[in-house]
């Protein structure tokens, strides 16, 4: 029985994360079909189709009534993102340059200690909830207006970095391609109801495999689910590294980590009271909370090694290890 609802969650954690992509990128023709700037929908669009199966999720888990299943999505994601991507990237690379420090690394420090402050009673409120969202919209605010600065300047970009470069190559068949058809929107409607399915089973599986293993639901949320839901992340970070592309390999973490923590807590908080249990207070918490230092840190030395590398993927090993009971 265990051996089928691990099929079970594989298959439909597979399906959530292809039917986000299909919405993402069908999503993105929509908009530019209807003449939005291609800036917005990549600061509107691209940024949430990254972390739609972590939303999803939480959506659904919470209309389940499984609210302590939200914050260790949002946290398990977040530690697995920079952890994870980030060590092997830097391994990838052998060394991770950071040319320029990103406006993200205080607002992802102000994101995490914003959340810590919220979650601090072991629940997340509606009212808390409205001042998560709110957190994102003045970080998605701040982010496009400083890039309209940036871009505003001659000086300000430098050649073959990602901003300009990846959203005129990204964008470029928009001249083409500016009619709405049946296709298009046959597959973002498909798309959605698929990540609607995905999600319930998702969920549906969890709670299915923790009672069989007498585990929390939140355990098996921190390791395989946000193991699952950052091999999108990880492809992205992954071939930027190989393009020697570290801005966008980087940026990448900072953008998911910060809707995490503010939007994929803050939404569902909206419905009803979040619960967060003692996995996730008392283990996913601190972790988040030194990684995410770690992190920035790390951003700060505009350097990150292989062996750094090795280290992030080492600690992410023993948080795994500290969540199974291991040791």
């Amino acid at each position: 029985m265990l051996i089928f609802w691990i099929i079970i969650f594989s298959v439909s954690l597979y399906t959530l994360i292809k039917a986000a992509d299909y919405f993402t990128e069908s999503a993105e023709k929509f908009g530019l079909a209807l003449k939005i700037s291609p800036f917005v929908v990549g600061a509107t669009i691209i940024s949430i189709g990254t972390t739609l199966p972590e939303l999803a999720t939480a959506i659904i888990a919470t209309l389940h009534g499984q609210t302590e299943m939200v914050a260790a999505n949002a946290i398990g994601s977040n530690i697995a993102n920079i952890l994870l991507i980030t060590g092997l990237a830097a391994i990838v690379a052998g060394t991770l340059v950071v040319r320029r420090i990103s406006i993200d690394l205080p607002l992802l420090a102000a994101a995490t200690a914003l959340i810590v402050a919220i979650i601090w009673d072991r629940q997340v409120t509606s009212g808390e909830g409205v001042v998560a969202i709110l957190g994102y919209i003045v970080y998605a605010t701040y982010t496009i207006k400083a890039d309209r600065q940036e871009k505003s300047k001659p000086e300000g970009i430098l050649p073959g970095e990602d901003i300009p470069v990846t959203r005129e190559s990204r964008y470029h068949w928009r001249k083409k391609h500016r009619d709405l058809n049946l296709k298009l929107f046959f597959v973002l409607v498909v798309s959605c109801i698929l990540v609607y399915l995905g999600a319930e089973w998702t969920v549906k599986s969890i709670m299915k495999i923790s009672d069989i293993m007498g585990l929390a639901s939140s355990v098996v949320v921190m390791s395989a689910m946000a193991i699952g839901t950052s091999l999108p992340e990880l492809v992205v970070a992954i071939s930027a590294v190989r393009k020697r592309k570290y801005e966008i390999a980087l940026g990448n973490v900072f953008g998911a980590n910060i809707f995490n923590m503010l939007m994929v807590i803050g939404i569902p908080a909206l419905f009803t009271t979040l619960q967060v249990d003692e996995n996730t207070f008392k283990l996913g918490l601190p972790f988040v909370m030194g990684v995410t230092v770690l992190y920035i840190f790390s951003c700060l030395t505009k350097k990150i090694h292989y062996w750094d590398g090795m280290m992030y993927l080492l600690i992410y090993i023993l948080f795994l290890a500290k969540l199974f009971g291991l040791f």
